[in-house]
Order: structure tokens, then sequence, then C-alpha cells
């Protein structure tokens, strides 16, 4: 019977979303394999933050393809750095990249398990990432799927000072997400902009601004808008800082986007806006969050980059204020 592993890699150089989808991964493995030094590999210097905290893990590398990694020299490098480790298993969850099977190939002889997205089942990202896992053992239909964040006390500390700063301490918050990695998966400024207004003027709100520093333009049209200013935190914060911000939220109303996992991750309900995607696969995961859609729309669901409909962007479009402004009210009435 061979020996169980002491030294893992787990290589994931995803978006903010895919890589909070494998922390219930990290759990099932680190729960399974208590004596085990895990270390995790991602795609950039911002995304090391998410997992710098993480009780499972040892270490954070990156791997910066665009960036960091672009020259043979600081590839190189990394390459010897993984061979140095001497890993006994590597979890490859990018299996489409050239250089990660290099950097996979640093470490042999090792075992080697490789994530296979799922192209014909209608399962949760989650669920897919778990199933790497069943080689070794591990019992994935009763594994928790909740997502983890686990957040520093700096980020904290950032937290409660920004919302004290701005006056909104003992306001229920309520965080307003405009962007996403394709602003095809986004609400209409001018829409937030009058949620936000609803929320503050008819439960005494404090609303919070977020997003990353592509979406500034965003933010600028929203507080162009809005009749009662937000507290704008749009690319002024770390991952971790967005997080411990949304913790301090009652809820969160996004897109399909990095964020709302983030939310979920730190235990924070959300409203979840899905236009053409499929929430099934990428929608919150936890009790508690309400996702609202059209699929009636005859072209829903749809992964295209670009809107090729009739009326453009219908899927978001039909998305109301009005039906976001009740299910907010909804939600925190359950809280009362």
């Amino acid at each position: 019977m061979s020996q169980p592993p002491k030294k893992i890699l787990i290589i994931k150089p995803g978006a903010i979303g895919d890589l909070l989808h494998i922390s219930p991964a990290l759990r099932a493995l680190k729960e399974h394999l208590p004596d085990a030094h895990i270390d995790i590999m991602v795609g950039s210097r911002a995304t090391k933050c998410l997992f710098e905290h993480n009780p499972y893990i040892r270490r954070v590398l990156h791997f910066d393809r665009k960036g960091d990694h672009r020259r043979l020299s600081a590839f190189a490098a990394l390459w010897h750095e993984v061979q140095s480790e001497q890993y006994d298993l590597v979890i490859n969850f990018q299996r489409s990249t050239f250089k990660v099977w290099l950097l996979v190939m640093a470490a042999f002889p090792c075992r080697v398990l490789v994530y296979h997205k799922t192209r014909h089942r209608r399962v949760h990202a989650v669920v897919n990432h778990l199933e790497t896992l069943v080689p070794l053992g591990i019992d994935v239909k009763s594994a928790d799927l909740n997502l983890e964040l686990h957040i520093g006390a700096d980020d904290t500390q950032f937290a409660t000072e920004q919302i004290s700063t701005a006056g909104r301490d003992g306001k229920p918050l309520i965080a307003l997400n405009l962007g996403a990695s394709n602003r095809i998966k986004c609400w209409a400024p001018q829409s937030f902009a009058q949620l936000g207004d609803r929320l503050a003027g008819e439960l005494g709100a404090g609303i919070i601004l977020v997003g990353g520093p592509d979406e500034l333009d965003l933010a600028e049209l929203v507080m162009d808008a809005a009749l009662v200013k937000p507290l704008n935190l749009v690319g002024k914060m770390s991952l971790t800082q967005l997080g411990a911000v949304l913790h301090r939220c009652r809820l969160l109303v996004s897109g399909d986007t990095g964020p709302l996992h983030l939310a979920t991750a730190v235990g924070t309900r959300v409203i979840a806006l899905f236009g053409a995607i499929d929430p099934a696969r990428t929608g919150p995961v936890g009790s508690g969050h309400i996702v609202i859609s059209h699929p009636e729309i005859p072209c829903v669901p749809c992964n295209d980059k670009k809107c090729s409909h009739t009326p453009s962007l219908e899927c978001m479009t039909l998305i109301t204020v009005d039906e976001v402004a009740a299910a907010a009210k909804n939600m925190l009435c359950e809280d009362r």
C-alpha cells in the first residue's frame, strides 16, 4: 500500500471566483490528510492574499505568465523552486496551459491529479473541483460545499476605519458590486444608483460601492446619478480588504463575478443578478442567497463574450430596480 502524500502542490492560476471555488477542496484535502503540507500556486500577486491566512495552506506561490514570469529566466527560477520542494502529489486545476504542465513536470517523479471541467452535466464548479480528489478516497458527496476566505487583522481594521470615517456605523450596510470580468454581465450603473437611493431612503441603509480598478468609470456614473451618495471604495482595496468590508455588510448585490463569491465566503448573503450565464454552474453557494434572472428569454443560458440578441442584453435589462429592491427588503426583514 502506497504512503499518503506528505507534500502537496495545488496549481490554480485563475480568477477570484475560480480560486474561491476550490476552497472546499482545500478543506476536504486537509481533513483527509491532516499531516500533509499543502502549497498553492495562484496566477498573480494580487490573488496571493486570498490564501495567506488560510489554515490549510503552508505556502502561497504565484505564476504570472503575462507579468512576473514572462521572461524565461523568471520562469526557470520558479521551475527550479518547484523542483526543489520535492512534492509527492500535484493537483493541476489548470490543465489547459502548456507552461503549467512544465511546472508540473518540475515536480516529477510524483503523483498527478488533473481537473476535468464537466461538459455534459449541470454541476456547480465547487462540486466539479471536489471531484478531482476522488482518487484520494475523499467522499465528495458528503463534503462541505461552503466557500472560505480567511482575512487578517489589518484587513478588519481597514474595514472598520473606512465605515466609521464615512459615518456608516449603526446603519445596515449594503454593498453594490458594479463590474464583472465581461461588461455583458453588468447591470446598468443608473439601475445601481436608483437601487442605492431606494435602499438608503426606505431602509436607512448605508450604501457602499465596491469593485476593482477597471470599474472606476462605472463608479463615477453611479456617483453622478445617485441622489444619496454612497461610500465609494471601488478600486481602493485589496481582495482581503474587500472581503473584510463585505463581512461587515448585511448583503451584497452583484452580477456573476468574483466579489459575489468573496461575499459568500465571508458569510454575507447576496442578491445575484444573472443574465445569460447559468447560475447552476457559478451561482452563489450556501443558503439564504437570492438569484434574480430571466430564463424565459430564448437565448438564455449563453456563454458568448458578445451579445448578438435583439434587443441587446435583454437578459440584464429585464432585471428591474423594483424586483431587486423587493428582494433586498425581504432579506433584511428576515434578519429582524
